[in-house]
């Protein structure tokens, strides 16, 4: 039971980073973390569970719900490593969506929240989006104790970016509800 409460917090993390992508690059003198509760309930749905108690690690599979607060996570499957007891890794894959009602949504093919150094990285077909502004691009990196955010495309071109650069669209007249 405590490596599931440790990884409910490691995904609330990866959680808050996402959000954090898209709060930086709209309002950046906010916490990293919004307004999100990380003393809510965490709540984890999916279609399976399979835990490897000799190598710790835990796996949900298929549709993947982690809700907490006004904050959900959905993906594929969402697989936790641990090292001396503690939360190494959470890696979420397929179909990765963060929703945050104040925050916006960060999706991604894949994502990974390191817990030491704090960094979330997504990759894939990255798009980050608040109301009407939207950024795209291949990877993306959020460094949660320093705050900063790195997007890149790689020149790989993609069909959501057949240009193969990081793509910016920003309403400077419209509210980013």
């Amino acid at each position: 039971m405590k490596q599931v409460l440790v990884l409910l917090s490691a995904l609330t993390l990866l959680s808050a980073g996402a959000q954090a992508a898209t709060t930086t690059t709209t309002a950046p003198s906010k916490p990293l973390t919004g307004q999100h509760d990380s003393n809510a309930p965490i709540n984890i749905s999916s279609d399976n569970f399979q835990a490897d108690l000799n190598g710790k690690t835990g796996t949900w599979t298929g549709n993947v719900l982690v809700v907490q607060g006004d904050m959900k996570m959905r993906a594929n499957s969402v697989h936790m490593t641990t090292v001396n007891g503690k939360t190494d890794k959470v890696f979420a894959s397929g179909n990765v969506v963060v929703d945050s009602p104040t925050s916006g949504t960060a999706t991604g093919d894949n994502g990974v929240y390191s817990v030491v150094p704090r960094t979330v990285l997504m990759t894939g077909n990255v798009v980050l989006k608040k109301g009407k502004d939207v950024m795209r691009g291949t990877q993306v990196t959020v460094n949660l104790a320093t705050g900063q955010m790195v997007m890149t495309a790689g020149g790989a071109k993609t069909p959501n970016n057949p240009g193969g650069r990081v793509q910016s669209v920003f309403l400077p007249n419209s509210q980013t509800q």
